[in-house]
């Protein structure tokens, strides 16, 4: 071997050791190298198509408000109450938070509103109540407090004197009173806010028709138990008793996220008494009945439920949407969609092997939308609209995914 070679050997060999001396004196640079080629290759591997990533992530970012006071909280909690849990927010009972404590997390930008209770002095005639309460619907605030309310009875917020020792906010209810109603011989009590005879008829939809009375004189006041009789002369009369199903009320809420709805006010049905005229033959048997009254005896008790309205996609959401065609319209229905079905993942597999960020099974049906239908959203999403136009869009697939949490 030539001296130059021997030299050449010598340096390579002293080089090498060396390297091996200093990576034993800073073990910590194998992790490192090995943590940056680990990003690396993840990230090569959630690049999709058309150079657009979509990074699935178990986490969520989440707005809650706490009256005036706003967060912004990065959290894999999975519903509300866990999430709620974990935070230092010293709740009372008596607080409300929105959505419900078991309600999932399922999107980013997902908001959540907590309620603090604050006093408030319910006036049922001369007694005072004060309750702690976060309610918003004065009904809900008399009935926390304690107080058993009819339909006929009304709650409402009001604002109380200095002079009348009221403490915070003030609830009036406004008692109906009684009254025993005999209606074509049937004995029954009902509820009203009728000042006279005659405004008790129009309330609960009584028309006299001829051969029919009315005792006491249609001018009478309203007292508590005042007996009323409506009668027909010569009249073979049969009634019957049937519920009035609770309305619906729906009030859009920008506080809440889109797709999130809160019953803000429990319904109740109400009651309506029905007349009926028989006509008989000689024998005496029924050969038909005519209606004669439809008689509203107690109302129902609307469920009011606050529907969120806020729409609050993320960016990089709304990216991957608009480069599949869809509208802006319908970012908020696919966005609600979406996250429930996959969590946005376009890898997401369930046991029965639908796949994909709307879970087509088999998922091979999105190759109908391009060949890298299995790493690339925006082919996912094409694919999904084309699902969506058999509800008739994306707003109908979001009513029916409402009703029957699939679609």
């Amino acid at each position: 071997m030539s001296p130059l070679r021997i030299k050449v050997t010598r340096h390579y060999r002293a080089a090498h050791a060396s390297g091996k001396r200093h990576i034993t004196k800073r073990p910590y640079i194998v992790p490192i190298f090995g943590l940056l080629l680990g990003f690396v290759i993840v990230g090569a591997a959630l690049l999709g198509g058309n150079g657009r990533s979509l990074q699935p992530s178990d986490a969520h970012v989440v707005f809650l408000f706490d009256g005036k006071d706003r967060k912004v909280i990065d959290t894999k909690a999975k519903t509300v109450g866990d999430m709620v849990a974990k935070l230092p927010l010293h709740l009372i009972p008596e607080d409300v938070v929105e959505p419900s404590l078991d309600t999932p997390i399922p999107e980013d930008n997902f908001r959540v509103n907590i309620y603090r209770a604050r006093p408030v002095t319910v006036v049922d005639n001369s007694n005072k109540v004060v309750t702690l309460t976060a309610q918003k619907s004065p009904r809900v605030v008399a009935q926390n407090a304690g107080l058993a309310l009819q339909p006929e009875d009304r709650a409402s917020f009001d604002q109380g004197a200095v002079t009348e020792n009221v403490i915070g906010e003030k609830v009036v209810v406004g008692r109906a009173t009684p009254v025993a109603l005999n209606l074509y011989g049937a004995q029954l009590t009902t509820y009203t806010q009728a000042k006279t005879v005659k405004e008790l008829l129009a309330e609960k939809q009584i028309k006299l028709s001829g051969g029919e009375s009315v005792q006491p004189a249609q001018d009478t006041p309203i007292t508590p138990n005042l007996p009323v009789f409506v009668l027909r002369k010569d009249a073979k009369i049969v009634t019957a008793e049937e519920p009035i199903p609770a309305p619906e009320e729906v009030v859009n809420d920008p506080t809440l996220s889109f797709g999130t709805t809160v019953v803000r006010q429990k319904g109740a049905p109400g009651r309506k008494f029905l007349t009926y005229i028989l006509q008989t033959d000689a024998g005496g048997k029924e050969t038909s009945r005519q209606l004669l009254q439809e008689i509203r005896l107690q109302d129902p008790v609307p469920q009011i439920t606050a529907r969120g309205s806020t729409i609050a996609v993320p960016g990089d959401k709304t990216g991957l949407m608009a480069a599949a065609g869809i509208s802006a319209g319908d970012y908020a229905y696919a966005n609600y969609i979406v996250s429930r079905e996959s969590n946005w993942n376009p890898a997401a597999q369930n046991a029965s092997g639908a796949y994909g960020l709307c879970q087509a099974l088999p998922g091979s049906k999105m190759a109908s939308a391009g060949g890298d239908w299995a790493t690339n959203p925006v082919t996912q999403l094409r694919w999904c609209s084309g699902y969506a136009s058999r509800f008739g869009g994306w707003g109908g697939a979001y009513n029916f995914w409402l009703s029957h949490s699939y679609w």
